[in-house]
């Protein structure tokens, strides 16, 4: 007999998320993905100056926001074609390269690692046996004894005065929990530096973004960053060289603690290599401009149906007229008015609420299609992308993680086994670690560029008639774009069509389930009342629903009220 499964909201992610599951025989039967407010900044927007949209925007959410920032004056730029100056390239590259260190190191660390880490059970470990361990997995000099054994003992404190504190609610004890107590250990200690290197990778976008988060220093053209070597109040070589400090600490860290206990942990749950699929049409875009043409890029884009990798096709700058001309969005399952299925330059954005309707309409979020198909977007599909490619630097780094999985398994681990909920936890970190080494690259692009004597980071736009574009960018959790039509230099339609929104997305007019929900199918569930399963498989999305629902009450009044239990 089938038992419903609502969880309501899923915490540890940003926005409010509900998932519905239908447990049948111990494993998911049916999911339904349910995003449970609205988001109206698309309405907002409309009337107001181009130029101004990015500010909006990237207060869609209060984790991404210089992603909305760069796609928001992206979109503006190719509709009115102006051209961005190569250092403004550079040091937008520099902040989108920060805010994905950040952002992936606390998806797995803050947000998910604790689905697959026992914290209680590190209390049993040797200090000493988990050194050892770790030492034996990567060179990283916290990796000590006198580290483990500082660890356990606060841990401790916390467990005796019942004051778990940011460990608190968790499953431990869990049946599906496996690791041995020194991993577990290993893993608290890694999840406590995480919060110092999170923290350290931010200062960048700081820096040079003026505050995080919600920078303050990009502009429909370029940047408002001035660069004078000798003014201490521009971008000079102090400033440059303290960022060249910050991304050398960030790329120890990820190189031998984030992408190594991601292979070790992962292949510790070997058989989770078999769950998560869903979806197995992939789509990301190219990222990284190398020129102020948008030519050239350092990260690959493209799609790929059916987990073929014979049917991929490039998507070979940001302004791709194949990008462009397939992305459609339905609302048949979605809390609009209507039952349409349009692209983004026609749709509008009318909300009409009805209950939760298991055969109707269901959520907030609309639903995203590629070409009539379903999509899923993430670190998981520009690293299967580049691999088909033979992207060099994602070669490199997926053979790394592989065969470091591989080993610790003992099983051999291939590029197939991608296409699962730990798939995408390999597949982020790996793109973490490309993108360590690209921000060096960059930060040397910027720096021999300025040495030319180039120090140019803005060109005027000019708005007239109509003007319609788009901007893409692979932010953290994926393809993410914006488009606008402007009338007159006033925003006249806008519409994000973002990451969350193509894998958190209902079904659609023809009954096909989103990313979300397809992944849950043949999920096991031991526990209804402990749905641990579920939890994993959907955190392995990073999922960031408020950027694809929002909701606003300018006069500042409370609208709901969630209670932690």
């Amino acid at each position: 007999m089938s038992k419903r499964i609502v969880v309501d909201p899923v915490t540890r992610i940003e926005g409010h998320l509900r998932v519905d599951c239908e447990v049948d025989g111990g494993e998911v039967s049916k999911a339904w993905s349910s995003g449970q407010m609205w988001r109206g900044i698309e309405t907002i927007l409309q009337g107001r100056d181009p130029r101004e949209a990015w500010l909006f925007t990237q207060r869609f959410c209060g984790v991404c926001t210089t992603v909305h920032a760069l796609a928001s004056v992206r979109a503006v730029e190719n509709a009115v074609q102006v051209e961005v100056p190569v250092n403004a390239q550079y040091i937008r590259n520099l902040i989108l390269c920060a805010h994905a260190m950040h952002d992936h190191i606390v998806h797995f660390f803050h947000l998910s690692a604790l689905d697959w880490v026992d914290v209680v059970s590190a209390l049993q470990a040797d200090p000493k046996a988990t050194a050892r361990l770790a030492q034996s997995l990567s060179p990283w000099h916290r990796n000590s004894v006198q580290e483990f054994t500082a660890v356990k003992e606060k841990l401790a404190t916390f467990v005796e005065k019942g004051q778990l504190g940011i460990f608190a609610g968790g499953y431990w004890g869990h049946d599906a929990m496996k690791l041995p107590p020194e991993v577990n250990l290993m893993a608290v200690s890694h999840y406590l530096q995480a919060l110092e290197y999170q923290r350290t990778v931010n200062k960048i976008n700081a820096i040079l973004g003026g505050k995080t988060p919600n920078i303050q220093n990009l502009a429909v053209g370029g940047v408002s960053n001035p660069i004078n070597l000798d003014s201490p109040s521009a971008i000079n070589m102090n400033v440059l060289y303290r960022i060249k400090d910050l991304l050398d600490e960030m790329h120890a860290f990820v190189e031998h603690v984030y992408l190594t206990d991601v292979c070790a942990i992962g292949a510790m749950y070997p058989d989770w290599l078999g769950y998560g699929a869903g979806v197995t049409n992939y789509l990301a875009v190219p990222d990284l401009p190398l020129d102020s043409h948008m030519s050239e890029y350092d990260l690959p884009g493209g799609t790929i149906m059916n987990a073929d990798f014979s049917t991929h096709r490039a998507i070979k700058r940001l302004n791709d007229p194949y990008f462009e001309g397939n992305v459609t969005e339905s609302i048949a399952r979605a809390w609009y008015e209507g039952d349409w299925e349009r692209h983004p330059y026609d749709e509008e954005t009318i909300p009409q609420y009805t209950d939760f309707q298991d055969d109707g309409k269901y959520s907030w979020i609309k639903a995203p299609r590629f070409q009539d198909n379903v999509m899923q977007v993430g670190p998981l599909a520009q690293i299967l992308v580049g691999y088909a490619q033979k992207h060099p630097l994602t070669v490199k780094w997926l053979t790394r993680a592989i065969d470091t999985a591989s080993a610790v398994a003992g099983i051999q681990v291939q590029p197939s086994m991608l296409h699962s909920t730990l798939g995408r936890h390999l597949a982020r970190a790996v793109r973490a670690a490309m993108i360590c080494e690209l921000s060096q690259k960059h930060w040397k692009l910027l720096v021999d560029n300025i040495a030319s004597g180039d120090v140019a980071t803005f060109n005027e736009p000019e708005f007239r008639g109509e003007q319609i574009g788009f901007g893409c960018h692979e932010a953290p959790r994926g393809t993410l774009s914006h488009f606008v039509v402007i009338r007159d230099g006033k925003i006249a339609n806008y519409q994000a069509v973002v990451p969350s929104t193509w894998n958190a997305g209902p079904r659609d007019s023809k009954d096909r389930p989103g990313p979300y929900e397809a992944s849950l199918m043949g999920n096991p569930v031991a526990d209804p009342e402990r749905p641990l399963e579920v939890l994993r498989t959907i955190h392995s999305f990073d999922p960031c629903i408020a950027c694809a629902v929002h909701t606003l009450d300018i006069e500042g009044k409370e609208l709901g009220r969630v209670k932690a239990l």
